[in-house]
């Protein structure tokens, strides 16, 4: 391409899309879509030999894949735990001894701002490589208003020097810290009274999440800090029910929430309590599959009873070093019983909604961001049939060729 702005795309072998109207995915065949100031509008050229239109030859078109979950502010890798879970060892057991998000809050407060800023920007440009365009970007290892504060200037500083769209999410109430082990009481009065609101002055975070889990932080807990950071402007999200049903999606209902997360371990009320809010159910079967588990979360019975269901990659150092949408798409038609369209559309509109952005992204339709992604790929079956491998040919960011 000469020009850095595609004006439209052409010669569609198929394009698969999502219809607001009916809030459904629809595929389409050939055509041609223009892209204005950086949306989708149709439109038909008189040639499609003019230099600023790009030629799809006949390949896939969608939307650019969303991922709504990821932890991409680390200092380092966690292998040793990898290789520890190899020998027997659970999750579990292996924070109870030290490892876990408390091994990474120590690397992340020794790392310097450049280095980590740095990370972010590699592993941004990798998800954008796999076909994300739309990130949500967690912070959560830092667990001191000065860390987190840290984590979050990173990943806002590595998005401007990429061109992957992110929405950054405080989650101070990840772990307990070890300094505030046995005074949790006062950490989590800090991140009300301390955290949020300094993060909520400097604008670093649209969301705040809360890891709701037994061992973790409690139901009252949970309802406390997220009832402060909606106080300070910010929508919210949940960490719930992954390991125990603890009530965590009942409660994301109940604050209306954007999504709940996680979810292997949700209880037929909860199921019942998203079907009968807006609250997205956010499926991570990656993190599933990376932790050697057998206990994937039940989205047959979230979607027969009508609950919105997104996907994600829960990319983070410790329970999935994969930030591969096509990749945990092929999970979830293998081991949550999707259709192959169920998980596209989990994937972009319905990543969308449980981030609070689905009017204007996650769609090829006229209005909407222009971001897309041609595919080496005769149709989307074929996007999670293929697996272990990059299928990815031409990514489109906001009207503009990224890759």
């Amino acid at each position: 391409m000469r020009n850095s702005t595609i004006k439209g795309i052409t010669n569609l072998g198929q394009w698969v899309t999502w219809n607001p109207v009916t809030n459904m995915m629809e595929m389409g065949k050939g055509g041609t879509w223009s892209m204005e100031d950086g949306l989708f509008s149709e439109y038909s050229p008189k040639s499609f030999n003019d230099q600023e239109f790009l030629d799809a030859e006949g390949r896939l078109m969608t939307p650019g894949l969303i991922d709504s979950h990821t932890h991409p502010a680390f200092a380092t890798t966690r292998e040793l735990e990898f290789e520890m879970r190899s020998l027997g060892k659970t999750y579990q057991e292996i924070a109870a001894a030290g490892g876990g998000i408390r091994n990474s809050v120590r690397k992340l407060r020794e790392i310097s701002d450049t280095d980590l800023v740095d990370l972010v920007e590699e592993r941004l440009n990798l998800m954008l490589s796999h076909g994300t365009t739309t990130a949500e970007c967690k912070s959560g290892y830092g667990l001191s208003t000065e860390a987190e504060i840290k984590s979050l200037r990173a990943i806002q500083s590595a998005s401007e020097r990429t061109a992957l769209q992110t929405f950054s999410t405080l989650l101070g109430a990840h772990e307990i810290p070890d300094e505030y082990r046995n005074d949790r009481e006062t950490y989590i009065d800090l991140i009300i009274n301390e955290m949020i609101p300094a993060v909520a002055q400097q604008k670093l975070a649209e969301y705040c999440d809360v890891f709701c889990e037994e061992g973790v932080y409690t139901i009252k807990e949970t309802e406390k800090i997220l009832s402060a950071a909606r106080a300070h402007g910010m929508q919210l999200k949940f960490h719930a029910d992954e390991f125990v049903s603890s009530g965590g999606a009942e409660l994301a209902a109940k604050m209306g929430a954007l999504s709940a997360d996680h979810l292997m371990a949700i209880s037929d009320a909860g199921i019942a309590a998203l079907a009968a809010s807006d609250t997205v159910a956010t499926l991570l079967p990656g993190t599933t599959f990376f932790l050697g588990s057998d206990t994937w979360a039940p989205t047959r019975k979230l979607l027969d009873a009508g609950v919105n269901v997104a996907l994600a990659t829960d990319f983070n150092p410790g329970s999935n070093m994969s930030l591969s949408m096509p990749f945990v798409m092929t999970l979830a038609v293998i081991y949550l019983h999707m259709t192959p369209l169920e998980a596209l559309q989990a994937a972009t509109s319905g990543a969308a909604k449980s981030m609070g952005i689905e009017k204007s992204t996650g769609s090829i339709s006229p209005g909407y961001t222009a971001d897309a992604v041609l595919w080496q790929a005769d149709n989307y079956r074929q996007l999670p049939y293929f697996y272990g491998s990059n299928r990815v040919h031409q990514v489109v960011v906001g009207a503009k060729p990224s890759l």
